[in-house]
């Protein structure tokens, strides 16, 4: 018989691991890394050396079987954070979806981007790091001055276990306040996901206490725009500050009567 997908592996696993713990009215448990080994040697299947791109691709990937999402309250629904090292934590939270708005505006923005980054990006989210960084993007959006410090960053958060923030910026207003600026870049079919958005928060509130942060998430939309959004948590869910929707064209094909509007 063909051996299963990725996907299907990684959700059997996670519903054993579920099934092993879950009790009815429970809202939060726990299990350990090493949890998923011995649970892939149970089934007979064979994990990646990474395991963490298990859980990461339950979170924004595949999302979690059927059976998972069968005891999830009305309204409600279950995530995976990190609960130290090595540990993770199965919690309901309010469920709310992130996705563009369909009736924004586009604002269009002359295309800085490299034709050499264009040819050679080696994915969406790599790409659109890229297309936000060449373009300002996040100073136009957020109205502040930015410098991107580091991408891919993998740090650990007191309580919560290593995390990845995909780019980090700093930046400064015109009252002399600093800020901290974690962005999380979702390609493809990936979503904005409520985990990363409280994990890269409390790291900044950890590594810079005295900035300012401000989450931000970039998404396509479609393969001409990208949609920016500020980001918040609240009640354990995930909220939007702001969103706005750019559209990088050549300087020659700009709007005039757009740019009047704009103003």
């Amino acid at each position: 018989m063909p051996s299963p997908s990725r996907g299907n592996v990684y959700q059997d696993i996670i519903q054993r691991i579920f099934k092993d713990r879950h009790a009815r009215g429970v809202d939060s448990f726990e299990f350990e890394r090493s949890d998923l080994e011995s649970t892939a040697a149970v089934l007979g299947v064979a994990l990646p050396k990474n395991l963490g791109d298990v859980i990461y691709s339950l979170r924004y990937r595949t999302g979690f079987p059927q059976a998972i999402l069968d005891t999830q309250p009305k309204g409600m629904e279950w995530i995976i954070e990190g609960a130290g090292r090595a540990r993770y934590r199965f919690v309901l939270v309010p469920l709310n979806r992130i996705v563009p708005r369909t009736d924004l505006v586009t604002i269009g923005v002359p295309d800085g981007t490299p034709e050499m980054i264009r040819a050679y990006a080696l994915d969406d989210e790599q790409a659109l790091l890229a297309i936000v960084r060449y373009n300002r993007l996040i100073d136009i959006f957020l109205g502040l001055t930015t410098y991107s410090l580091q991408n891919h960053l993998r740090t650990t958060v007191k309580g919560v276990g290593q995390i990845e923030i995909d780019e980090l910026y700093v930046g400064m207003d015109r009252y002399g306040c600093h800020y901290a600026i974690p962005v999380q870049a979702k390609g493809g079919t990936d979503q904005i996901s409520v985990v990363q958005t409280k994990q890269d928060l409390a790291w900044c509130a950890q590594a810079f206490p005295d900035m300012r942060a401000r989450a931000i998430s970039a998404q396509f939309v479609g393969s001409e725009k990208v949609a920016l959004f500020e980001l918040t948590v609240e009640d354990n869910a995930v909220k939007v500050v702001e969103e706005r929707h750019y559209k990088l064209v050549p300087a020659a094909d700009l709007d005039p009567a757009a740019i009047r509007n704009y103003r």
